[in-house]
C-alpha cells in the first residue's frame, strides 16, 4: 500500500511541475493579481490532490483542473465579496518604459474593465475567449444552461465594450508599428 502512495504522489508531483505555469497564467486572468493567482492555484492543486487517487487518466487533467479552478474562484468570491478590495492612492507597479507605455496602459485598462465584471461573468469571458471553449463546454463547467452562458456572456461583453470604448475606438496607439496615417485633413 505504501508503494502505491509513492507512485500516486510522484504522478501528482509530475503533473504539478508540468501544469503549474499554465495554471498560474490562467488564474491571473481570473483574479487580475499575481499573488491572488498563486493562492488560487494552490487551492486548486490541493483540491485535485485530494481526489488524485480516484481520478482516471492523470495525464489528461487540464479540463478537470480548469473546472476546479473556476468553481473555487466563484465560491471564494461569494464568501469574500467585499473583503478583497484594497484602495490605494497610486498603482503599486513601477512607471512604464516609454516605448511600452501604450501596451502597459492598455493592459491596465483591460484589467480594470475585467474587474468590473461579476465573478461569474469574468469566468465566462475566461472560458469562452481565453480558453476558447464552446458554449456547451462552458455551461458544463459553470454548471448552468447554454442559454445562461449566452446571455451572461453577452452582458459581460456589453460591459467590457462600455469600459473599453476609448481603447477600442482609438485603434492602435502612438507607439504601434501598425498605425496608419490619418486620411482626414
Amino acid at each position: 500500500m505504501n508503494g502505491l502512495n509513492e507512485v500516486l504522489e510522484e504522478g501528482f508531483a509530475r503533473y504539478v511541475r508540468g501544469a503549474r505555469p499554465m495554471l498560474r497564467r490562467n488564474a491571473f486572468v481570473l483574479v487580475g493579481d499575481w499573488f491572488a493567482a498563486d493562492d488560487l492555484v494552490q487551492q486548486t492543486l490541493i483540491t485535485v490532490y485530494r481526489r488524485w487517487e480516484h481520478l482516471e487518466r492523470h495525464e489528461e487533467l487540464s479540463a478537470y483542473t480548469r473546472t476546479v479552478m473556476v468553481r473555487i474562484f466563484i465560491s471564494d468570491r461569494r464568501k469574500h465579496r467585499w473583503t478583497r478590495e484594497l484602495l490605494r492612492d497610486s498603482l503599486p507597479e513601477p512607471a512604464p518604459v516609454p516605448e511600452e507605455v501604450n501596451r502597459v496602459g492598455d493592459r491596465i485598462v483591460l484589467l480594470a474593465a475585467l474587474a468590473k465584471l461579476s465573478s461569474r461573468q469574468r469566468c465566462l469571458v475566461y472560458l469562452r475567449y481565453w480558453e476558447d471553449l464552446s458554449i456547451e463546454e462552458s455551461a458544463q463547467i459553470m454548471n448552468c444552461s447554454s442559454s445562461t452562458v449566452r446571455s451572461s456572456t453577452s452582458r459581460a461583453l456589453r460591459t467590457l465594450r462600455k469600459h473599453l470604448g476609448n481603447l477600442t475606438a482609438s485603434g492602435p496607439g502612438p507607439h504601434s508599428k501598425d498605425r496608419r496615417p490619418s486620411t482626414h485633413p
